[in-house]
């Protein structure tokens, strides 16, 4: 659902008892921690256990799981995430109540209140960019605030507060939420079309992102190699990051393999300044750059927040490396999108090298399906073979005329499956896979759990 953003958002300090309700998502977690951390009391909601929900309630914040109306108890202030629906009975035990209802976009605000703020923006790869830039910072010797949209290993977290008035956070425009902050540093990632169930128009989405550099107070970063993105050169204050010629940081002598990535960043009047990352994939390059323009507006340690870049190895879901069993490797990532798609099958093909790769999608939503589906079909045939799983509906409701096999009709040139639904696609895969392959799971939804599943019956096997 959607909750409009309040006239006037409190600071997190003024706020008695907040409960979010799909406190288990990345968004609300992250908020609920920093509102924890600043001694505000919090509780949450959600449908079902996770190990972030536990890792909450280790933290002493007080989870329920399953949405009942007692669950708000004394809450003054209700956040509630995008995929939580309206009839949800916390949601109407509080507009019954008179109890006010925030947006999640409007709870971090609230704590953003009072800090320099770098947001990063953009349709790919903003949780990589946030928490590349969060470890350099880190790194440097500096100790900010931070909100970032999955769990990162090398941070022990997706949020903390920090020592610093400075704030770095993911700024996710899938609901417009990026337009309620007040950053005085941006980074757009890129601009690629999606969330038109929200947006209406590929131009309303565009537009947005003009909106959101113009609100930045001291300026952005884009990156250069999107077009979407270099469309808003000539906005006030824009530094350009890429491997395009005229990037103002550019990126030169890329390589990538399954060790991780290599480049040079040349800067007009500068010596060309060596990184190494250790997640694979042009794409983290892109991010990195980015990182490193957000680094120079801080004016923070450049070898120490390099260091710091070396050291971040990766998000939850993004191309995480679960295991390996009866030697096939897996991974899994959250990409949904056909460019997300695209950037984690090339990354998983420099992991491989020879070796036959296999990729599992579930799509996300069915408006993202019909709209996408034969675009994602074209990007998955870069596999060897590919597995399809039903749609994960998320908020919306199924409809008979967009199903997976949209995206089935488009896959050219592999092995394409009808995996079915979610819950049975690790018996299939189990099967499918042989020793040697490099198995992806791919997409937004539930089939994060079909990995480990798959894990676990390829060494019962064994």
């Amino acid at each position: 659902m959607h909750v409009p953003v309040p006239e006037v958002v409190e600071p997190a300090a003024s706020l008695r008892h907040v409960h979010l309700v799909g406190i288990g998502g990345a968004g609300l977690s992250a908020i609920a921690r920093l509102l924890h951390q600043q001694g505000v009391c919090v509780s949450g909601s959600d449908q079902a256990d996770s190990a972030l929900t536990r890792a909450l309630c280790d933290e002493g914040i007080t989870v329920h799981i399953g949405h009942r109306a007692e669950n708000l108890g004394d809450a003054d202030t209700v956040v509630v995430s995008t995929a939580v629906r309206e009839d949800n009975p916390e949601v109407v035990a509080a507009q019954a109540a008179g109890v006010r209802l925030w947006p999640r976009s409007a709870g971090l605000q609230s704590i953003l209140i009072g800090r320099r703020v770098i947001a990063v923006a953009g349709t790919h790869g903003k949780t990589t960019t946030t928490a590349m830039i969060v470890s350099g910072l880190r790194a440097a010797g500096l100790d900010p605030t931070f909100a970032i949209g999955a769990e990162v290993a090398s941070l022990g977290t997706n949020a903390r507060l920090g020592g610093d008035d400075l704030a770095v956070i993911e700024a996710d425009e899938s609901d417009g939420a990026f337009l309620v902050y007040t950053p005085d540093f941006g980074v757009v990632t890129n601009v690629d079309a999606d969330h038109l169930d929200y947006w209406g128009s590929a131009q309303a989405y565009a537009e947005a992102f003009v909106r959101f550099v113009d609100g930045c107070a001291a300026g952005a970063a884009v990156g250069l190699d999107d077009e979407g993105a270099r469309a808003l050169v000539g906005r006030r204050r824009v530094v350009t990051t890429g491997f395009a010629e005229d990037a103002d940081l550019r990126g030169t002598d890329l390589s990538a393999d399954a060790a991780g990535t290599r480049f040079r960043v040349r800067c007009a009047g500068e010596a060309d300044l060596p990184v190494e990352l250790a997640v694979t994939g042009r794409h983290y390059a892109q991010d990195a750059l980015l990182a490193l323009a957000a680094c120079r507006y801080v004016g923070a340690d450049l070898d120490g927040f390099v260091r710091g870049l070396g050291e971040h190895r990766g998000a939850k879901r993004r191309m995480e490396y679960l295991g390996e069993a009866a030697g096939v490797q897996v991974y899994d990532s959250y990409a949904h999108h056909p460019t997300e798609i695209a950037a984690d099958v090339a990354a998983a093909r420099a992991i491989a090298g020879k070796r036959r790769l296999v990729v599992a999608f579930q799509p996300h939503l069915v408006s993202r399906t019909r709209i996408f589906g034969a675009e994602m079909g074209r990007e998955l045939s870069a596999a060897d073979e590919v597995v399809v799983a039903d749609i994960y509906l998320a908020r919306e409701d199924p409809d008979p005329r967009v199903s997976a096999q949209l995206v089935l009709d488009a896959v050219d040139g592999p092995a394409a499956l009808a995996g079915g639904p979610v819950e049975g696609l690790d018996a299939l895969l189990a099967c499918i896979v042989r020793a040697g392959d490099l198995l992806v799971t791919l997409g937004a939804g539930d089939i994060t759990a079909v990995g480990p599943r798959v894990l676990e019956r390829l060494r019962a096997d064994a």
